[in-house]
This record gives C-alpha cells, structure tokens and sequence, in this order.
C-alpha cells in the first residue's frame, strides 16, 4: 500500500496568492517566462525559472540559475511573501475550466514507493531534463513543484473532500489569466488529517499523470540525501517529495498531437500511396478531430482529411502498441517518415490538444510537412499499461488543466 502523508507547507500570503501561482516551468520557454514575470515580481516563475533573473546570455542550465533560484526563493519567505504552517497539514486542491472541476489533495508521496513501484509510470525520461531538476531541488532544498498523481476513486475519500469543503472557506479562490480558477483548503484538523492518512493507506498503488521528470528528480535528491545521511530513520522529509492526488473519474486526457517537418524526401502522392497501407484516409471539409480510437485527422498541403486504422492492422493484444500513437509511430513516422527516435528528433514537434486544431493548420501553412490530430489515449489505458509495467511511447498524453506551481512548497529539512 502506498503512503501519503500531511507537511508543513510553504504557501503565499493569500492576498498575494494570486499573482505567485505560475504555470509549470516546463510549458513555457525562457523568453516567455522572462514576459510573464514583467510587473510581476511575486511570480513563482522567479523559482522555477530563475534564468528571468539572469542576463539571456547565461545558459539556462549554468550553476547561477540553481543558486538565483535558492536565492529568489529565500527572498520570498524573508519578506513575508511566503508562509509556513505551523503544522502538517493536507491540502485540498480544486480547480474548474469550462465548468469541469477536479478536486485533489496535497501531500507528500514515499520515496519508496516510486523506488518500490507503488508509485507507477508510463513514461520514460530524459536524462538531461532530470539533472536539471535535480539541480534546481537540490540547490532550493525544496520540491518546488508538485507532480499530479491519481488513483482508482475511493467513495470514502471523495465524500470526505466533499464534506471538508462544504464546512470550512478556501484560503485561496482564484481566477488565472487563462480562466482557469484554482480553490485551496487547509485540512488542519488532526482527526480529520489521520483519516484521510489511513483512508490512503489502503489504495494500493498511485500513478504519475503528469511530471515524470519532477517525480524521477525528487526521488534521485532523496537517495543523495539518505547517502548523505546514514543515519537516516526514514521520517526525514527528504524521503518524501510533493504531489498532488486526483482521483481519476474527475481527470480528462487531452489529444497530443504530433506536427512533422517535412516528408523525408517523398512528394505528397508518395506520402499518401505508402500512409495508404496502414490507413484508410477521406478527404474533409473542414477541420477533422478524431470522435473515436483508431481514427486521427491529418493535415496536408492545405487539405484535411478522415483516417481511419484498417481493421486488419489493428491485431495486437499488446496494451502498448494497440494505442493510435504507437500505430501512428511504427506504421508511419518511423517507416516512412524515418523518425525512429521522437523523443530525440529534432523533425518533429508535439502540440497540446488544448491549443487546438487552428494551431496544427498554423504550423503546415508555415512550412511544416503534415500534421496529425490524434484521438487521445483513455486514462483506463493509461493505468493498464503502468500496471502491466510497460511504458507509452513519448508525448502519448496531456492534461489539462496544469497544476499551478508556488501555491505549496515542501522542504526537504524540517
């Protein structure tokens, strides 16, 4: 059984709540960030990307970037920006986008049940992008951002959420620039935080939604703490790293889709003749989002069309390699497009399915090769694969919406 327990969270003000919640450092790049934080010197992106702070000229991976981040952060809890609770604490955590709420908790996850595979992923990670993290928690001694879990809903934890909020007010309720509102609760009552401690001891396992790289970091900082310290009982907070918990009836996969430079050599005619092997493809009038698995919609030189997976294609009982884009990968952009490696390729892009299909007709009319708008993967796909212990081919899921990073911080010493 997995472990999550309460933590003395570094939180804001609540009257400045609002202006430190940022978006996760790794949706955005460095200049975009630097335009985020103009006018705002409250913005969590001064930690999480702390090159904003730095001449552009400084590379973002350069020592300086760690050490600013430690700095900005220290700052922050000097000049009252930031709080500590006295206390452990759970913390619920909502959020509403276009009238669909998902309600979480905040707490720390078992180093040892990532380690121990209680804590399941589906996806690989890079190395570069981990020592990047690794570096940033280590130098802030701090997780800094939470990695969004879930689990199979458990009736007893869910009407425990319900009925915390209904009787006490959210510290924070706020409305980010993209619409998307973010509530907060502080679960302070001691009976009511071992309830929930032993109502999560019984789900057996958790399963990493988002944050693959942050969940691999957090956990790598932990073992050189324990190195570090010997002695270690296993109560130090360094054995644990911050999450946040969903249950996963309230969670929706978005499509992630998949934009190629170019068609390795072929002229449309070609490209389609050998896409024709493995699909099925009709011409659309419009913009074509897929309504069902094994369908995608593709746009070429001006045109959408319908494709559909030709029946006698779809014949493995492997989990892995009957979802689309492990069909997409091996019947198309490998062999006829010669990406074998997507995670590495520099020819290919992914999109969020939250920037929609206008974007994908943006890149092609500005001189990408073709564009595919995938179905997206079902969170029930996603659960049977981590439990089978394989991994989704790279960019297979997103989520929307994204945890705000800066509403809770987790210190890895008391």
């Amino acid at each position: 059984m997995a472990i999550f327990r309460p933590f003395q969270a570094i939180r804001p003000q609540p009257s400045l709540a609002g202006r430190v919640a940022a978006l996760p450092y790794d949706v955005m790049d460095s200049q975009e960030a630097r335009e985020a934080v103009k006018d705002n010197p409250y913005s969590f992106l001064h930690v999480d990307k702390a090159e904003v702070d730095l001449d552009p000229s400084i590379d973002i991976y350069d020592r300086r970037v760690y050490e600013k981040a430690a700095e900005n952060l220290s700052k922050m809890r000097a000049e009252g920006i930031y709080i500590q609770e006295e206390t452990p604490c759970f913390y619920i955590y909502q959020q509403v986008m276009d009238g669909r709420i998902q309600t979480g908790i905040a707490g720390c996850a078992a180093i040892d049940d990532y380690l121990e595979g209680h804590i399941k992923k589906h996806e690989l990670t890079r190395a570069d992008k981990e020592e990047d993290r690794i570096r940033h928690v280590d130098a802030c001694n701090a997780n800094t951002g939470p990695i969004f879990l879930t689990y199979r809903t458990a009736e007893p934890i869910s009407r425990r959420v319900e009925a915390w909020i209904s009787h006490h007010p959210p510290v924070y309720d706020l409305t980010a620039e993209d619409g998307i509102i973010h509530r907060v609760w502080v679960v302070d009552g001691q009976e009511e935080i071992a309830a929930f401690e032993e109502a999560f001891g019984r789900i057996p396992d958790f399963y990493i939604a988002d944050g693959h790289h942050r969940a691999a970091s957090a956990v790598r900082v932990g073992q050189m703490r324990r190195m570090a310290h010997p002695g270690y009982t296993g109560e130090e907070e360094f054995n644990y790293f911050l999450a946040v918990l969903f249950p996963d009836d309230q969670l929706k996969i978005w499509d992630y889709n998949r934009v190629v430079h170019d068609l390795n050599g072929m002229d449309k005619e070609a490209f389609l003749k050998g896409l024709g092997q493995t699909y099925t493809c009709e011409e659309m009038e419009g913009p074509c989002r897929p309504r069902e698995k094994h369908t995608m919609g593709m746009y070429l030189d001006g045109q959408w069309y319908l494709c559909r997976v030709r029946v006698d294609k779809i014949t493995e009982t492997d989990p892995v390699k009957r979802l689309d884009v492990s069909i997409l990968q091996e019947k198309v952009l490998t062999p006829l497009l010669g990406i074998d490696d997507p995670r590495t390729s520099s020819r290919i892009d992914f999109v969020g399915g939250i920037r929609g299909l206008g974007e994908l007709e943006k890149m092609v009319d500005g001189g990408k090769a073709v564009a595919f708008a995938m179905y997206p993967t079902g969170l029930d796909e996603l659960m049977d694969i981590a439990d089978s212990g394989h991994i989704m081919p790279p960019k297979s899921t997103w989520f929307e919406p994204k945890l705000r990073s800066g509403l809770f911080v987790h210190r890895l010493d008391k």
